[in-house]
């Protein structure tokens, strides 16, 4: 899989993601008390599910979704284009 997780979209996921998982574990630590137990415990799974997701396609660099979507925020290495000195993106 190509790289298409890069720049504000890379450092969004990276900060939201563990952010996700240290609520998730409060609420189950039961330190976070929002809601009934039953509604609590769900959506403490949720925010886990979404956080670990988040942060794994923060280090990997790599979004299915993103994939399945055409978004692609990587800008990866620049090399010159041939007769110029001006950068491009590496295709």
């Amino acid at each position: 899989m190509e790289k298409n997780v890069g720049g504000y979209d890379r450092i969004l996921r990276a900060v939201l993601g563990p952010v996700l998982i240290i609520v998730a574990a409060a609420m189950f630590a039961g330190l976070l008390v929002i809601a009934t137990a039953t509604l609590q415990a769900t959506i403490a799974v949720v925010a886990l599910l979404v956080g670990a997701v988040l942060t794994v396609t923060a280090i990997t660099q790599q979004c299915p979704l993103n994939r399945a979507l055409g978004i692609n925020t990587y800008k990866g290495a620049m090399e010159p284009e041939r007769g110029t000195d001006t950068p491009r993106p590496r295709a």
